[in-house]
């Protein structure tokens, strides 16, 4: 698929891993709906900086572990662009969460977010892709997904639910929109890790060292553009997964 003139929409586009692709996006060409839910001055640095890129950026807010909010951002992107071509599926939470301790609250706003908010965009997306002649998708999980973080029990069952979801709905949207997915390893330390904890996980990869968000950019880049790969789980993890 030749990106150029596509329209894209990254969710979670204004900070971090999303951003990265966002930009990476609008390096091929493509125009931007930038997502956000609550990081708004960084989606609108994260806009400006591919309006310099010599293509459209428009950021949207909205809070997709709720339908309303799915509904509002895909009003938005019909508005803005008439549709979409390509979409990002980033948008996440993690959050500690004992097994014996979580709340229904903590449910939703895990498991609401990565894989419910996730199913519905990519619903959404398809619609309007099969409309226009086709797409692509690529979800962004994580190697919690392949194995499991007892400290992290939603973030676990969510991200192994994506990758479920990017598998069933490849075999059900070809030959004319293909799905996959990337799984990063370390890539950017959480706020709440402290750096010598960082400095340990990523000593502790096979290749001893973090992911760069470029390189996981690249790979969703990889996967929009070739058009025989569909149903794919992409590890850009460090070898992470290999232990």
């Amino acid at each position: 698929m030749q990106l150029s003139g596509k329209v894209a929409l990254v969710t979670g586009a204004g900070h971090r891993l999303g951003r990265a692709i966002a930009l990476a996006l609008a390096r091929e060409g493509c125009d931007l709906m930038v997502h956000f839910h609550r990081s708004s001055e960084a989606a609108e640095q994260t806009a400006h900086a591919i309006s310099g890129l010599g293509v459209r950026a428009v950021p949207v807010q909205a809070d997709l572990t709720d339908s309303e909010g799915v509904h509002h951002l895909f009003a938005a992107v019909d508005t803005a662009f008439g549709g979409v071509d390509l979409l990002v599926n980033s948008a996440a939470i993690l959050e500690q969460i004992d097994l014996l301790d979580a709340t229904a609250d903590d449910w939703q706003r895990t498991v609401g977010l990565n894989l419910k908010g996730a199913f519905f965009t990519l619903q959404q997306a398809a619609k309007r892709m099969r409309s226009r002649g086709g797409g692509a998708i690529v979800n962004i999980s994580d190697t919690a997904a392949h194995r499991p973080w007892q400290r992290f029990p939603l973030h676990s069952v969510s991200k192994a639910g994506l990758e479920m979801l990017t598998q069933v709905a490849a075999y059900r949207l070809a030959p004319e929109i293909r799905v996959n997915a990337v799984v990063p390893g370390p890539t950017l330390k959480p706020n709440w890790m402290p750096e010598t904890r960082w400095q340990q996980v990523t000593r502790e990869t096979p290749l001893r060292s973090a992911v760069e968000p470029d390189d996981v950019a690249s790979a969703v880049i990889f996967l929009m553009k070739n058009d025989y790969i569909t149903g794919h789980i992409m590890r850009v993890d460090a070898g992470t997964l290999l232990g």
